[in-house]
């Protein structure tokens, strides 16, 4: 049981304690843990933007393969733009994080804080559903850029009879729907749990207006 929960049982147990505990409790509480849950969200997506520049960085000093793979896609603009386009996201997303963070810190009113935190779940679920249209997108667009560019997977596909090409749709839209659901779990995880416990504050701000 968090210190918000405690506080809340307290208010309840007599008429004396009741004095004891005000409105500016709950407010100061609940800005408290606030801060500190969106000041955890900036953290995770700063580790989130490391952890995909790991991704594209390290297998292109390891793997030679993926190298010349990687070198001929970014010849193609349409490769290019979508890459910084995705990488402008991420900093976009990291920037109203924090902005929110600080909107969060050094707010002195419950409107304010409760106008800070449904700002701050609308940025978190444009993200996810921006990230997982991504996925939905990127799948299809990675055998297409391997077809153009691979000969050998290229002449591979053309040889195709119709059961071949048939199970080649049927892995493509499997192995998209796998990335998706994988993905959406991970940020169910990541940032759900936090997302709930945001919530949770903003129920608690709610009541206090009323």
């Amino acid at each position: 049981m968090d210190e918000l929960e405690l506080l809340k049982k307290d208010w309840n147990k007599s008429e004396n304690q009741y004095k004891s505990f005000t409105d500016s409790d709950i407010y100061n509480m609940s800005h408290k843990k606030s801060s500190s849950i969106v000041r955890t969200l900036f953290y995770i997506s700063i580790a989130e933007l490391g952890l995909w520049i790991l991704i594209n960085v390290l297998p292109y000093f390891s793997s030679d393969t993926y190298k010349e793979s990687l070198d001929k896609s970014y010849h193609n603009p349409v490769f290019v733009g979508i890459t910084i386009f995705g990488f402008i996201v991420i900093f976009m997303f990291i920037y109203l994080l924090y902005k929110s963070y600080k909107s969060i810190s050094t707010t002195d009113s419950a409107k304010k804080l409760m106008e800070s935190i449904l700002k701050t779940r609308k940025i978190i679920k444009y993200y996810v559903i921006y990230n997982l249209v991504v996925i939905f997108i990127s799948v299809p667009l990675t055998f297409y850029f391997e077809f153009n560019q691979n000969i050998e997977f290229h002449d591979q596909v053309e040889a195709f009879n119709s059961k071949q090409m048939l199970f080649l749709y049927g892995f493509t839209v499997l192995l998209t729907g796998v990335f998706i659901l994988v993905f959406w779990l991970f940020y169910k995880l990541i940032y759900g749990i936090l997302l709930k416990r945001l919530n949770k504050n903003y129920n608690e701000l709610k009541k206090m207006e009323v």
